[in-house]
């Protein structure tokens, strides 16, 4: 096959794998972070083909749906490009950029490093900015039954990656404990500039959701 056709296969089989997966963790993220992916990668010097498998795959089996064990998202990545006949270096890389990723806290460090991985890493960064951010974010708390925001529970800043994982937090401590720290954590220039727009998005809705709530507007 070409490596036209086993993106196509592997879009087939994200979004069969997906159906009926939670909101903010379905097909359409995959989508919208595969788009991102090909216009950052545009601006790098990068493996397009990678880049391609590593944005469609990135969430096969999200962790936090398979009772946090994070080995799953990378052996069914896995096991379907093998099935495909990708080549072993181009599996090997795609697993090292869904096994290095997530945010996880934010106090880990990756093992392994390559511009596929910022770029799929930025890619899926950006979906968690902005108003789709502001949306997921919401989708998920719900999905968890997690309350709005309670001012008497105050975001914690330096969990470990344990401690993130295991939070039930109410949602609006999540734009302090992640979302808001994204946007300095990006790879690459045109990462960068996109969610320095998509940051300054959330910090005005935060300031609109505080006046709201405290009876102001």
């Amino acid at each position: 096959m070409t490596e036209h056709e086993i993106v196509e296969k592997t879009k087939d089989f994200v979004k069969k794998t997906l159906e009926g997966a939670e909101g903010g963790h379905d097909w359409f993220h995959i989508e919208r972070v595969y788009k991102n992916a090909k216009h950052i990668a545009h601006t790098e010097d990068a493996n397009l083909f990678v880049v391609e498998l590593g944005a469609l795959l990135h969430d096969i089996a999200d962790s936090k749906f398979h009772n946090g064990d994070e080995s799953v998202g990378p052996t069914t990545a896995k096991n379907f490009l093998n099935s495909q006949g990708v080549e072993e270096d181009v599996i090997d890389h795609v697993v090292k950029i869904i096994e290095n990723i997530s945010f996880k806290g934010g106090n880990g460090q990756q093992k392994f490093k390559s511009i596929e991985l910022d770029i799929v890493q930025d890619a899926d960064r950006l979906d968690a900015l902005g108003a789709i951010g502001i949306a997921r974010t919401f989708n998920y708390g719900g999905f968890k039954n997690r309350p709005l925001y309670d001012p008497s529970i105050e975001p914690q800043m330096n969990m470990t990656k344990e401690e993130y994982k295991a939070s039930n937090a109410p949602t609006i401590n999540h734009f302090y404990e992640k979302l808001l720290l994204l946007k300095d954590r990006m790879n690459t220039e045109t990462g960068r500039k996109i969610a320095a727009e998509r940051h300054k998005f959330m910090e005005n809705f935060l300031e609109q959701f505080y006046a709201e709530w405290d009876g102001i507007q």
